[in-house]
Order: C-alpha cells, then sequence, then structure tokens
C-alpha cells in the first residue's frame, strides 16, 4: 500500500469527494488542480477507500450565484458552448436551452485548509481502480453467502449491502433490524468464509434509501442518495408551515420518514411569514376591520376577509408593521385605489 503522503501547505485545492459504494461525501483538500470524475484513495470512518471527485468545494465568504432563469429543466449534463450551439435549433435535444450554462464546471481555486477538511491520501492508481471492480464483483457473492449465514443463526435482521475496502482486507455488511442483534456467531463464521476483518454495521431506514438509492415520488433520485450530505432531522412542522396536507402517505418518501425536501424551502418560509402577518391578524381597511384568512408565500400575497363574506387579496409590498401604533397596516395609496374602482 502506498505511504501516506505529508502536506505542511496550509493552503491548498479543496474538493467535494463522494464514495460510491456507500454515499459518503467529504471535503478533502490536494494541493494541485483536479477535476470532476477524477479517482481518489481518502481515508474514510471505515478506513482508507475509493473516493470521486464531484468537483471543488464552495469558497467560503463568497455569495450565492443564482443559476440562469431561461433554464426549462433539470439538466446534469455537461457539455461546452460549440456543441450547445450546434444543438440549439433541436428543441428536443436536451432539456434545458442553454446545457453549458445551467453547469458550469467553476475551476478550483487554492484557498486555506481550516475545520472539518481531510488531505486526500494519494490519487488513484490502474491497479487499484481494477482491485476496486473485482471487490464489487465480489460482493453480489458476498452478501448471498451472509444471508446464507443469517437464516442459519435466524437472526431477525436484513442485511442491506456490503462493501470490501480498498485500502486494508475489511468487508463491512450493513444492515437493518427492529432491536439489538447478537450477531458474535454470524462474525466468526464469516471470517472463517472471508478470511479477513468483519464488520457489521446496523443503520436506519433512511440511511437504508441512501445506500441503495432509487427514484422518489418527485421522479429523481433520492436526495440522501445523490447529494445529501448529511441527514438533517424533518419535522411535521416543516410541513405545516408550507401548508402542505399532513397525510402522511403524501409527505412520506419510500424509506417511511418525512421527506427530506420538506426541510429545503422551511427557512425561507419562516423568513417570508416574518415579513407579513400572521393569519388571523386584524387589518383596517375603509374604516372596517378585516382578518387575515391565508398567507400564500408563493404568490406573495395575503387574503383578508370582511363582513358579508367578502374577501381581497393584498400584496406583501403594501402591507407593513407600525411600530408607533403596533399595529399592521395597508398602505394609504393601496387602499385608495382599491376602493375607488
Amino acid at each position: 500500500m502506498k505511504q501516506k503522503a505529508v502536506h505542511d501547505e496550509e493552503w491548498a485545492y479543496v474538493y467535494v469527494v463522494k464514495n460510491p459504494s456507500y454515499n459518503d461525501v467529504t471535503l478533502c483538500a490536494w494541493d494541485s488542480v483536479l477535476y470532476a470524475g477524477t479517482p481518489v484513495v481518502y481515508d474514510t470512518r471505515f478506513g482508507l477507500d475509493l473516493g470521486i471527485v464531484v468537483g471543488p468545494a464552495p469558497v467560503p465568504g463568497k455569495g450565492y450565484v443564482p443559476g440562469p432563469a431561461e433554464v426549462r429543466g433539470a439538466c446534469l449534463r455537461f457539455s461546452d458552448e460549440n456543441e450547445d450551439e450546434e444543438s440549439a435549433g433541436d428543441e428536443n435535444a436536451h432539456q434545458c436551452d442553454s446545457c453549458f450554462r445551467c453547469q458550469i464546471a467553476r475551476e478550483p481555486e487554492r484557498i486555506r485548509v481550516s475545520g472539518d477538511v481531510d488531505w486526500i491520501d494519494h490519487l488513484a492508481t490502474p491497479s487499484e481502480m481494477a482491485r476496486y471492480g473485482e471487490n464489487a464483483s465480489r460482493e453480489e457473492e458476498a452478501i448471498k453467502i451472509c444471508r446464507e449465514k443469517i437464516r442459519k443463526h435466524g437472526l431477525s435482521m436484513k442485511l442491506v449491502t456490503t462493501h470490501f475496502l480498498l485500502g486494508e482486507p475489511k468487508v463491512i455488511f450493513f444492515f437493518t433490524a427492529d432491536d439489538r442483534v447478537d450477531f458474535r456467531e454470524l462474525v466468526k463464521d464469516l471470517v472463517s468464509v472471508f478470511r479477513m476483518r468483519i464488520e457489521l454495521r446496523q443503520i436506519g431506514v433512511r440511511d437504508e434509501s441512501r445506500l441503495i438509492g432509487g427514484l422518489s415520488v418527485c421522479g429523481r433520485d433520492y436526495c440522501c442518495h445523490l447529494m445529501t450530505r448529511e441527514m438533517d432531522p424533518v419535522t411535521i412542522k416543516m410541513a405545516k408551515e408550507q401548508n402542505l396536507s399532513l397525510n402522511s402517505m403524501k409527505i412520506s418518501g419510500p424509506c417511511g420518514r418525512l421527506l427530506c425536501c420538506l426541510a429545503y424551502e422551511y427557512d425561507y418560509y419562516m423568513e417570508e411569514k416574518a415579513s407579513c402577518p400572521p393569519e388571523g391578524t386584524k387589518l383596517r381597511l375603509d374604516h372596517e376591520l378585516w382578518r387575515v384568512t391565508e398567507v400564500n408565500i408563493l404568490s406573495r400575497k395575503i387574503t383578508v376577509s370582511g363582513s358579508e363574506g367578502r374577501t381581497i387579496s393584498i400584496p406583501f409590498d403594501e402591507v407593513f408593521f407600525n411600530s408607533d401604533s403596533g399595529f399592521w397596516e395597508v398602505s394609504e395609496e393601496y387602499q385608495e385605489e382599491l376602493f375607488s374602482s
């Protein structure tokens, strides 16, 4: 095995590295420029293993750069400008009008390394890539053997997947179980078969989805499998604040837990709601009290109801909190325009 490189530099290029076997995403540093798709060997929580460079990590201190508004759909295809110009006349060529602009390949930047950033051990060699392919082909057989041993010992556990480490003779078996499992005898049987270190790791149902992947209700890969680095908690409050159905069948993923994407827009909803009156607030319009019955974040309008079942939709921009009176109010200009017509 290669000797681990020693890095004394404080400045380096930092990359997002993903493990293709169990989908861990890590920030790793290297002292030269690497591009997406480069195979590397780095220190994972299980030991040295193969990783694939996804791209350069976001540079601290730089603001958010939104994507182009003209993109018509999700597109993960990289292409150069010339190739895109050739297919510009064909609307069905790709999912969006501007492939080379919706996925811009950023050049890595040399930054000061700090925080939770590990160094890449070394670039993967052709022999290591060949060994990785051999290990991958052995994993299917390892799953069959382990499942036979589980049935033999009558253990209440579900084997999800298995993985042979690249950097050392070690095989990891991932499984789910409702309770604690005494698998000491199982480990002895597996050691006698594989003649290497055995690790059995119990995971949850969300981790199972993250490992094996699949398509979610949106038609795309599971977020936990494709891009999410950490499994953040998702609560029913997030669905309530977004005015979504509280039917568990509609807001749960295939893993049986609440959809991860419920957390994506939660902060935005909370920020927007802080700048407008909450439901139940009384507003004075045309010498009459109206009650806020709905706050629609997407249309950026509030709906107020008055006497005789009358309702009015008012844009957020026309409503403000008067700190002097301590009440929410509607701009006089908007009231004049509304009631003069």
